[in-house]
């Protein structure tokens, strides 16, 4: 009797216990917003790549018409050689060094002055803010070490920087104005012995190579920069 009893009372609170049925709708609304955040989120990356690949397309055309406009506001330059598709431009003849100098002559320092406007022109167009900044890129012979190649390559970067703001008698003085821009947007770089051309004197050369903002960089905006109206001695 009092065996069925136990029994009976038993399966009544088995039977009135919320407790499995609470747990399994939680469970079930857990599974339900799962589903929900994964479906948001997969739209959201549909959405979202298609987006990035048409931004990163705009700007590899930009970047097409900034180089293209380069090489068609550097055409009076006859000896400057504008390589559009590996953003580079070659100073050609204008820039060649002697064995083992880097020292740059008055009449080759007003050539450089007559021509560098052109870059900081393209760079001021609509196009031109996806310029980051133009690397000077010095390069030399095979003959010599590595890091006396080294050395002399970035010499020759600096001689061009030297040659643009340094004071020359009788050569074109660029403006205050063009003077800070060549502090926001020239660097330098060098090369031992790399890029070897057949000719030693055509190896002994500058190039100047047009690095590019990425998408991110752009939407950052430009670094803070350290401008000086004083630029030393070179």
């Amino acid at each position: 009797m009092f065996s069925q009893i136990f029994k009976k009372r038993s399966n009544k609170s088995e039977g009135e216990s919320p407790f499995w049925i609470s747990f399994s709708d939680l469970m079930t609304a857990l599974m339900t917003l799962f589903l929900v955040v994964m479906a948001v989120t997969l739209i959201s990356i549909k959405v979202g790549i298609p987006d990035t690949i048409a931004k990163e397309a705009a700007r590899q055309e930009d970047i097409r018409i900034v180089m293209g406009l380069l090489k068609t506001e550097s055409t009076p330059f006859s000896r400057v050689k504008v390589d559009e598709a590996n953003f580079r431009v070659d100073l050609g003849d204008i820039v060649y060094f002697e064995s083992n100098s880097y020292s740059i002559k008055p009449e080759v320092a007003a050539e450089l002055r007559a021509y560098i406007p052109t870059l900081l022109k393209v760079k001021k167009s609509d196009k031109g803010k996806w310029i980051k900044r133009f690397i000077i890129e010095g390069f030399t012979d095979q003959d010599g070490s590595y890091t006396l190649n080294l050395a002399l390559s970035t010499a020759r970067s600096r001689s061009v920087i030297c040659a643009l703001v340094s004071p020359i008698p009788a050569s074109p003085t660029l403006s205050n104005e063009q003077l800070l821009d060549i502090q926001r947007y020239f660097s330098l770089g060098g090369f031992s012995s790399y890029s070897i051309r057949e000719d030693k004197k055509l190896s002994r050369r500058v190039e100047i190579r047009v690095e590019f903002l990425t998408l991110d960089e752009l939407k950052k905006g430009q670094e803070k920069l350290l401008l000086n109206r004083e630029f030393g001695v070179c």
